[in-house]
């Protein structure tokens, strides 16, 4: 008993904080539903390494160092970028190019969406180290994976902040790009209709795309080749048609099983010293900051265009060039029918985000050829 009321004397007021973190997570996974298969883990792991003398985590106990479980699968995944690469193989087996393959203009949708990344690169440059600059610049881009791959590449010392902030923005999604859309758009172009007129893609076609894309950002961003080739690599399982078992493991059981890992691994590193920091608020700020352009950009660049075109395009599919797949199609679409009960955008908001998909890896790998 005794032993027992001296762990909880050694509770520190900052650990404390952390568990209360750790806790909100968890009721926005559940109550709101937000990303649940990610803010699930990294909350409940909060706690779990905010415990005094928690064996979640490798520390020194009474002059003898104590390996943690969560620290091992940290070392064992994280830090060698092996669970965000096997994430990016799921992620392609979900993706679905034939909307960008019947309208390949969309394609710029994605790249003027990774606008904000490298805007907070030069404004986090004035508070931060280049490399850690440069690593929080990428949680603009709503990828996760992508993000934490950049970090430990460049060996920022930011990794766990920016882990979180990562995951968390991109649960935030809902809540944040509607009102900055909205900010940009007049309800007249909000209401904008765009015809869907698909083509037929041919299967050469979709099974041809993932191979050119690897080598073209190959040549490109020679970094991005892992990011790229894996995310390219399950969309082939997907379209080759003679895998269809393994493009449904892919997305299916590999994409829960790693999520949980990633999720759990990256909360190894929310320990109350580590975490409670001026800088991780900058972090916050800065990763709110670079998601916010980031939306902006595509929209504006969708105004830009209109200027030019007699058939004009719906600037809110602009804001799906993030690489928050589904979600962000999904929201460009539910706004598009809150204003106009029968304007669908699902094909091209969907085509567009997926394009984001793809430009913001290959944002993360210039950004880490610039810098490493």
């Amino acid at each position: 008993m005794e032993f027992l009321y001296e762990n909880l004397l050694l509770i520190t007021w900052q650990q404390i904080i952390m568990c209360g973190i750790g806790g909100i997570l968890i009721y926005l996974a559940i109550a709101k539903e937000m990303e649940p298969s990610l803010l699930l883990p990294i909350g409940f792991g909060a706690i779990l390494v905010n415990m005094p003398f928690s064996g979640a985590v490798t520390q020194v106990v009474n002059g003898v160092l104590q390996e943690g479980a969560l620290s091992t699968l940290y070392e064992a995944g994280i830090v060698n970028e092996l669970f965000p690469l096997l994430l990016f193989i799921g992620i392609g087996a979900m993706c679905d190019f034939g909307p960008l393959l019947s309208n390949p203009v969309l394609m710029m949708f994605g790249a003027a969406a990774q606008f904000g990344i490298f805007l907070t690169l030069c404004v986090g440059s004035m508070f931060f180290p280049i490399n850690d600059a440069a690593a929080i610049a990428t949680i603009g881009a709503a990828d996760g994976p992508t993000a934490i791959v950049v970090a430990q590449v460049l060996n920022s010392q930011y990794l766990s902040a920016i882990m979180v902030a990562a995951y968390s923005y991109m649960a935030l999604v809902p809540i944040i790009q509607p009102p900055v859309i909205k900010a940009l758009t007049t309800k007249e172009e909000r209401k904008i209709r765009m015809d869907y007129e698909p083509k037929e893609v041919s299967k050469s076609t979709r099974i041809l795309f993932p191979i050119i894309i690897t080598i073209v950002a190959g040549i490109i961003a020679p970094a991005s080749v892992a990011l790229v080739g894996f995310l390219m690599f399950g969309n082939l399982l997907k379209e080759c048609g003679v895998l269809n078992s393994l493009a449904d493991t892919a997305q299916g059981p590999l994409a829960n099983i790693i999520t949980i890992f990633l999720g759990i691994a990256v909360a190894s590193q929310m320990q109350a010293e580590k975490f409670l920091q001026i800088q991780t608020l900058m972090i916050l700020a800065l990763g709110l900051f670079a998601f916010v352009f980031d939306t902006a950009g595509g929209v504006l660049f969708a105004k830009f265009l209109n200027l030019f075109l007699k058939k004009k395009i719906n600037p809110m599919i602009g804001a799906a060039g993030i690489s928050a797949f589904p979600m962000s199609g999904r929201i460009i679409h539910k706004m598009g029918l809150e204003e106009d009960n029968q304007n669908f955008l699902l094909m091209h908001s969907m085509g567009v985000n997926v394009s984001g998909q793809i430009a913001s890896v290959i944002a993360g790998g210039l950004i880490m050829s610039l810098f490493m």
